[in-house]
């Protein structure tokens, strides 16, 4: 697979400014695990942390399912991954875990999100409400909240990369 990153349009309507840096970003974690095996995204590559590539595709798959599917639509979606016993069960990686169901699932979520988005409008608020104020969110503010999310992340997989093969960029 060849990751291609499409940079957002320089003089877009907000709406598509948006979805141009979400699409950015996640194309940015994707190139980020592009061309590794199944070993080496799994591979906790800065100590102490226990973070990997996989870990990261993984978490993501939960984070688009949590904003999209059940705060901005309120659907009655589990966790992937995570489970009571063990909240962050998609940073610890089994054995039995592997790259390409990850990848397809984290792929699976997006392409949801996508689609959920389409009927609303940015000043469109939630079902979901926030637990600190007890208010809904608007869409534009779920988009600026995932821009950020994968920024973030992006930037630890930048190490882990770097780590794993020296391969850097931005």
């Amino acid at each position: 697979m060849t990751i291609e990153r499409r940079e957002p349009a320089l003089n877009a309507d907000e709406r598509t400014m948006l979805e141009g840096w979400l699409d950015y970003h996640r194309q940015t974690l994707a190139w980020k695990c592009e061309g590794l095996t199944d070993e080496q995204v799994r591979t906790a590559a800065v100590e102490p942390s226990e973070l990997s590539l996989m870990g990261l595709v993984r978490h993501m798959a939960e984070v688009e399912r949590g904003w999209f599917r059940k705060v901005l639509v309120g659907e009655e979606a589990g966790p992937i991954y995570c489970t009571d016993e063990d909240r962050d069960r998609d940073f610890h990686l089994a054995e039995e875990d592997n790259w390409q169901e990850a990848y397809a699932t984290w792929q699976a979520e997006i392409e949801v999100a996508r689609r959920t988005c389409v009927p609303f409008a940015l000043d469109d608020l939630s079902k979901g409400r926030s637990r600190s104020t007890n208010e809904p969110f608007s869409l534009r503010w779920i988009y600026t909240h995932m821009i950020e999310e994968y920024a973030r992340h992006n930037g630890h997989a930048d190490l882990i990369r770097e780590r794993l093969d020296g391969a850097t960029g931005d």
